[in-house]
């Protein structure tokens, strides 16, 4: 007999076999499932979220249980990666959680991937992302969003996603777990890795992707594709180091270079404009709290503790017609620059796989639908024959402006300074005369953020902020603090493609694929689309079909 079953446990019982084992025999019971007494009875948990809404916290566990003969605990079947031996080959433009996973479903077709990636590998890009933190230099093509790994691999690593019909997600857990995640992350609810743990199982990847036959070329930047009537056939590259430049050919190119890839979206809009339309995407702030702050609002007074960690917050909001929601909860973690040109303000959040960090912070950001996108940036982009970019020339500006606004208070000097304003100096439409401490490593400085940000993301902001406070008393309090600008949620461009084939509408042979394509948002969706796209060309490459 196999069976699933729930129950409830308090901190003091997690770990009580006995009272586990009486407790499902009571649920199965229940269910009409009578277990002999001289059967044995063997569980694992396979799902496990905290709740403390009411004063006292208590787990539910979810279990599978099976009564009869022992067994070890079921997993996933891992697939078998076959040696490509260049027969046949797939360009993969970008080496995210998308085109990773494209490269090992590739793998399993015995078809050679070849991942071409602007950034560096994990060891040289953590450098690069240190000149960020302590000198303010922003290497274009190497930082927090470019680079082995993509903007994952130096973030919280959550795993949570609902996008159950995209694929299997316990396969993505499962590959993931095999290369070095803890084995947490298959049985909690909001599974997460944890950057200090991510680089290194994105380097086991790659080591497994070039020793089956893969190749993968770091510091190589794609600007253009090699077409013919209308097909893809190669793309062109620059070493973004020597300024060597190469061109790639192959059967097949996979799209994978994420939603912060604005030269990519030009590019299309130059040789395929009708492959782009704009869409709707998402722009704020970034909220921080001393973690303890949110541990006693989400605890009701109480504190995590090493059972239950670090509290997470989720909130959703109707403002003016508009979603106002949190983002990217990153609960005992930290704030970093995001920015990927020079002149820019961009914010994200992420946290190690402990999440004991003094602070926690979300972004707090504001849905904008392309009809919100104010008419001098749709008209910029009409006049440069791009209408579908004018969301993308909106977000530049506010990134562009949040230096800015960061750089008028530091006298000029180019730092990555972030403006900021108390929670509730915000609120109240005033300025603030200090700030309190922050785990932003550039530093803040006091702005009106009020003032300057655009009325229908700054005014939505208000409303969405006050409700949080009413529904999570001491959410707002004199230790709050919104640091802008966060504004890489998602992508405000789509690429569009076939829904059966997954190939682009416009360029043949060209796989969209990711938080770049605009059709996933986050490590475990990106990862089930880079699979998807590249089961698709393996199906089409049996069939020979591609032309």
């Amino acid at each position: 007999m196999i069976a699933e079953v729930a129950i409830t446990l308090y901190p003091e019982q997690e770990n009580d076999k006995s009272f586990i084992s009486n407790q499902i025999l009571k649920e199965l019971k229940k269910n009409g499932i009578t277990v002999p007494k001289n059967e044995p009875l063997t569980y694992h948990v396979i799902k496990k979220s905290i709740d403390a809404r009411h004063g006292r916290q208590k787990f539910f566990v979810r279990y599978k249980v099976r009564a009869g003969k022992s067994h070890d605990e079921e997993t996933f079947a891992l697939p078998e990666w076959k040696t490509a031996d260049g027969d046949k080959s797939v360009l993969i433009i970008g080496s995210g959680p998308a085109g990773l996973f494209a490269a090992l479903k590739l793998l399993e077709h015995g078809i050679q991937p070849v991942i071409i990636e602007r950034g560096r590998e994990t060891g040289a890009r953590k450098r690069s992302i240190a000149a960020i933190s302590t000198r303010g230099e922003v290497d274009p093509d190497s930082n927090y969003c470019f680079g082995e790994g993509g903007a994952g691999t130096f973030s919280d690593g959550k795993l949570y996603t609902r996008s159950n019909k995209r694929g299997d997600i316990r396969r993505i857990l499962s590959i993931f777990r095999h290369f070095g995640a803890d084995e947490r992350i298959l049985t909690d609810a909001h599974p997460h890795i944890g950057t200090d743990r991510l680089p290194a199982i994105i380097n086991s990847m790659r080591e497994r992707i070039l020793s089956s036959g893969g190749k993968i070329f770091f510091s190589t930047r794609c600007t253009d594709f090699i077409m013919d009537s209308g097909t893809i056939r190669g793309i062109r590259c620059v070493h973004t180091e020597t300024g060597m430049e190469r061109e790639f050919f192959s059967d097949a190119v996979i799209l994978a270079s994420g939603h912060s890839a604005g030269d990519i979206y030009a590019l299309l809009s130059r040789i395929a404009p009708s492959s782009l339309e704009a869409k709707t995407f998402a722009m704020g702030v970034r909220v921080e709290h001393p973690r303890e702050i949110i541990d006693r609002v989400q605890y009701h007074g109480g504190a995590g503790g090493a059972d239950l960690g670090a509290a997470e917050y989720r909130f959703t909001s109707q403002q003016e017609g508009r979603g106002v929601y949190s983002f990217c909860m990153c609960p005992g973690g930290f704030v970093v620059p995001s920015a990927t040109s020079p002149g820019q303000t961009v914010v994200n959040g992420m946290s190690a796989a402990r999440r004991n960090g003094r602070w926690s912070n979300a972004a707090f950001v504001v849905e904008t639908r392309p009809c919100d996108v104010p008419d001098e940036f749709k008209e910029k982009a009409e006049r440069a024959g791009t209408p579908q970019l004018a969301g993308l020339e909106y977000r530049t500006w506010l990134e562009e402006e949040s230096f800015r606004q960061a750089q008028n208070a530091r006298c000029g000097k180019e730092y990555q300074s972030a403006p900021a304003q108390r929670l509730e100096d915000f609120l109240k439409e005033r300025e603030s005369l200090s700030l309190p401490e922050t785990s932003y490593a550039p530093g803040i400085v006091p702005s009106a953020l009020h003032e300057w940000m655009p009325h229908h993301i700054s005014s939505r902001l208000r409303a969405g902020l006050s409700e949080a406070g009413r529904k999570m008393p001491g959410f707002i309090c004199k230790e709050a603090v919104l640091i802008a600008s966060e504004t890489r949620t998602s992508t405000p461009v789509r690429i569009l493609r076939h829904k059966e084939t997954m190939e682009s509408t416009a360029i043949k042979r060209l796989y969209p694929a990711g938080e770049g394509s605009g059709y996933s948002g986050g490590i475990v969706s990106s990862a089930m689309d880079g699979e998807a796209c590249a089961e698709k060309i393996a199906q089409a490459l049996g069939a020979k079909t591609l032309d």
